[in-house]
């Protein structure tokens, strides 16, 4: 179905991942997967945090990240990184109730994207070489997210 007026101006913005230790997980987006951390929003009982990949010559800023796609929001909800009895979050693959999947990241060449994850400690839910389709990886974020290695088109 063709785009209407009404929907024309429709973007896909953010998605949200709600997180138990903030600092450990913009570690990961930032120094594992290369994300920059474009601003925090803090509440009395959580925080947001902001992260999207920077390229061109356009940089997104707080002022101007509605303004663009493929942005990443972690919540934190104050608290959590420290409760022994935290049982942690639902990454929505494991039953019951499946919903959630994953987030997915294009990369030039996945064996090596995964070779350099393997070299910084990241987990695997998928290595390339796991299962019928060999051209992708999951990998796992601190709080048991997926996230989907996948070559993407590079000219």
């Amino acid at each position: 179905m063709p785009r209407t007026t009404e929907t024309a101006s429709f973007k896909f913005n953010h998605t949200m991942l709600r997180v138990r230790d903030p600092e450990v997980s913009i570690k990961f987006y930032t120094e594992i997967l290369g994300m920059d951390l474009i601003d925090k929003k803090v509440n009395d009982s959580f925080t947001l945090y902001f992260l999207v990949f920077e390229h061109g010559s356009e940089v997104t800023t707080a002022e101007n990240r509605f303004g663009r796609e493929g942005v990443l929001e972690l919540t934190h909800n104050h608290g959590t990184e420290s409760d022994p009895n935290f049982a942690g979050y639902a990454s929505g693959n494991s039953e019951p109730g499946r919903g959630f999947g994953h987030i997915a990241l294009t990369v030039d060449d996945v064996d090596k994207a995964c070779e350099r994850f393997e070299r910084l400690g990241v987990k695997f839910q998928k290595r390339p070489s796991d299962g019928r389709m060999k051209n992708i990886a999951f990998i796992l974020d601190p709080d048991g997210y997926w996230v989907e290695i996948v070559k993407g088109y590079f000219p």
